[in-house]
């Protein structure tokens, strides 16, 4: 006898509702929720990826540690025990640990909750994430300009007049730092009503085909397209930051900074028309509500903290920010901003470079160096969680290198990996169905204010741990080892339900309401009550003085071709690969290249090709299309599990290039740290 549950969808920001037919342990189907407050029946093809992942052969179920002959089944006993006094060894003779955190413990409420306890238990400043080859310029711009890293506005896309996306593809993301299930629906909502939608993007993306305007822009030209924006609504009298006036602080200083930047020159460089900026002004600037919303095109380049920085002035100068329509902030169920702290930039710095810690962490692009450069303080012990960095990290192979010559590493993984492969200790969790789901790193960046709370399907199988577990289990060996006291955490369950019940909501409640309970929508006027002083801090020094930089590289030659990433609807960064229903269909690792430049260099559709930057290079098929602006090549990135000793056999039937063979460790933004993985130099050539 079947049994049919509601659930939430854990791959993705979208969190759509799911409904699962289960057959005792077999999953019999994966559906979309019609019910679901949030997502109202959407749900993409990631989501009977749950399935495989449940029934993967090449899932680990037991901890298992390397040998000189492979792979042989631990003890977790054992396992925490060896690790603890391996690390304590370490720390005792003088080097130091680090701790990499993947980006799929932003999906898991509990073991984020663990985190704490582990970055005690390591006692180390090496603390690494997902973070720095992702969001990471959001966060000090919201942290500079608002007062805190958490503050995320929302794009309002359910009652805007205009959308504006500047180097995002939601069609295939299905929202980055936004929870909007059912994109597309909410798209042809927005034109149904008369409303448009322009797409700024190198590449003519899934997101840009639906669009009412598509404008090509040169990878890196982000920056001087938004000044050019921004003066071209001072210069045509269109500057009306509305209510906002009496909250702005610095916000003339901004513009006087942006004036010595001349318009054609600023969309030369950016590859837009000045026409096409100009028109866009006047759009911005009609008084009708809009947003301007910028993602991972915007933050992993060499300006990321400075785009992010200006598409906050565009929204301000047209008054669309804390407006019904434009940018928006959330009022979750659990708020993450009111009684934290804001954030920190600075308080020390990584021991090679120098680079500054931001939010706690260092930028990911100082790993590998912190690893191979000896001296006091090196790096020799190395946990990482629900992470790929081989893969997702600029100059992966340095990655590699460097991952190789570490005294311990530990992942806690469901797979080997192209990362884990080099892990003295593999320590998998459970499967997914196995843990309860409740957004809450998602919830507050959601389209409307919700709450959700989805308990585990079926219990932990006997011998395995969850996420949570295994990083308590793992923090308790490591304090024990070093002769300190163990912590002795509260169970999430127990902490998630304190945290519901400041709003006056519990987990009994949201058990009562399965499909999500409705908390409104996004209100106005939530400013200046958010802000930590009340002001809005439009002119951040650093933001300033980094303008001198950018004035630098605009007065250099335009680079030859430049590469940039994307992904796709059936995949979710590296870790989906191994799914059959969702690697099956055409190749999607190919480099796709304009017209025009295939014919320049000889190459021709599906021919092998020969990609070089300065830190390595691929060879791959060639999609020769007019999808890719003139002087763009691009390839998907995630990819790159033809390594040796990967045991994913799905994903190496099509293994691929990785993307992240070609980035550099030195191209990065040095406000945020965030690596600039847009807009690398390559060459590209026809191989025989």
């Amino acid at each position: 006898m079947t049994t049919v549950h509601t659930r939430t969808c854990h791959i993705c920001e979208a969190n759509c509702g799911l409904l699962i037919e289960l057959d005792g342990d077999r999953v019999v189907s994966i559906k979309g929720d019609p019910d679901d407050l949030l997502s109202k029946g959407h749900v993409c093809p990631k989501a009977t990826a749950i399935a495989d992942l449940e029934s993967d052969p090449d899932r680990l179920r037991h901890p298992v540690r390397r040998t000189a002959t492979g792979w042989e089944q631990v003890s977790w006993e054992d396992a925490f025990h060896d690790i603890g006094q391996r690390y304590a060894a370490i720390k005792a003779a003088g080097h130091e640990g680090a701790l990499y955190i993947g980006n799929p413990t932003a999906h898991d409420y509990a073991v984020g909750m663990a985190f704490a306890g582990l970055k005690k238990a390591l006692a180390t400043p090496n603390v690494f994430s997902a973070s720095t080859v992702d969001q990471i310029p959001h966060q000090l711009v919201q942290m500079w300009v608002y007062g805190h890293n958490a503050l995320w506005p929302i794009p309002d896309i359910d009652r805007t007049q205009l959308m504006v996306i500047i180097g995002a593809n939601p069609f295939a993301s299905n929202g980055s730092t936004w929870t909007v299930p059912g994109i597309r629906q909410r798209v042809k909502a927005l034109q149904a009503r008369g409303g448009r939608l322009v797409v700024v993007d190198p590449r003519r993306t899934e997101t840009a085909e639906a669009a009412d305007t598509h404008l090509f822009i040169r990878p890196g030209g982000d920056p001087a397209f938004l000044i050019a924006l921004l003066l071209a609504l001072e210069e045509a009298g269109l500057i009306q930051p509305g209510r906002l006036a009496p909250m702005l602080d610095g916000f003339e200083d901004a513009l006087a900074a942006l004036r010595r930047f001349p318009i054609p020159q600023l969309s030369a460089f950016s590859g837009v028309p000045e026409t096409a900026i100009r028109s866009l002004a006047t759009e911005l600037g009609s008084g009708l509500p809009a947003a301007v919303y910028g993602r991972m095109g915007v933050s992993t380049a060499e300006f990321g903290t400075l785009n992010h920085w200006l598409i906050q002035l565009v929204n301000i100068a047209t008054g669309n920010l804390d407006r019904v329509g434009g940018m928006m902030f959330s009022t979750p169920a659990i708020d993450l901003v009111a009684g934290s702290g804001s954030g920190n930039r600075g308080r020390y710095r990584s021991r090679v470079s120098g680079h500054p810690e931001l939010l706690g962490e260092f930028p990911v692009v100082a790993l590998p160096e912190e690893i191979m450069t000896p001296g006091a303080g090196q790096v020799k012990a190395l946990v990482v969680v629900a992470g790929n960095p081989v893969l997702s990290c600029p100059d992966g192979r340095a990655m590699d290198e460097a991952l190789a010559t570490l005294d311990l590493m530990v992942s806690i993984d469901m797979y080997v990996t192209e990362t884990s492969r080099h892990a003295h200790y593999v320590l998998p969790p459970c499967g997914p169905l196995s843990k309860d789901h409740y957004p809450l790193a998602l919830g507050p960046i959601a389209v409307r204010n919700f709450a959700k709370y989805s308990p585990a399907l079926r219990p932990v199988p006997e011998g395995e741990k969850t996420d949570w577990e295994i990083v308590t289990e793992l923090s308790r060996a490591l304090a024990v080892a070093r002769g300190l006291p163990p912590a002795n955490p509260v169970p999430p369950r127990v902490m998630l339900d304190g945290m519901l019940k400041r709003r006056g909501l519990s987990l009994e409640q949201l058990l009562a309401n399965p499909h999500g309970l409705d908390l409104g929508p996004l209100e106005d006027g939530r400013l200046p009550a958010r802000l930590k002083d009340g002001l809005i801090h439009c002119a951040p020094p650093a933001c300033l003085a980094d303008l001198d930089r950018f004035a630098a590289r605009l007065a250099e030659p335009l680079p030859g071709l430049l590469l940039i990433g994307r992904r796709h609807i059936r995949s979710n960064n590296s870790w989906l690969h191994n799914s059959p229903r969702l690697i099956k269909g055409p190749e999607r690792c190919t480099l796709m290249i304009h017209p025009n430049d295939a014919a320049a260099r000889g190459i021709t559709e599906g021919a092998l090709v020969r990609v070089e930057s300065s830190a390595g290079a691929v060879e791959v098929a060639a999609q020769v299309t007019d999808a890719v602006m003139p002087g763009t090549v691009s390839l998907p990135h995630g990819f790159g599990h033809g390594r040796e000793g990967v045991r994913l056999s799905v994903a190496r039937t099509r293994p691929g290039v990785s993307l992240n063979d070609l980035t550099r460790r030195d191209r990065f933004d040095p406000l945020s740290g965030n690596a600039a993985l847009n807009g690398t130099p390559v060459e590209v050539m026809a191989v025989a």
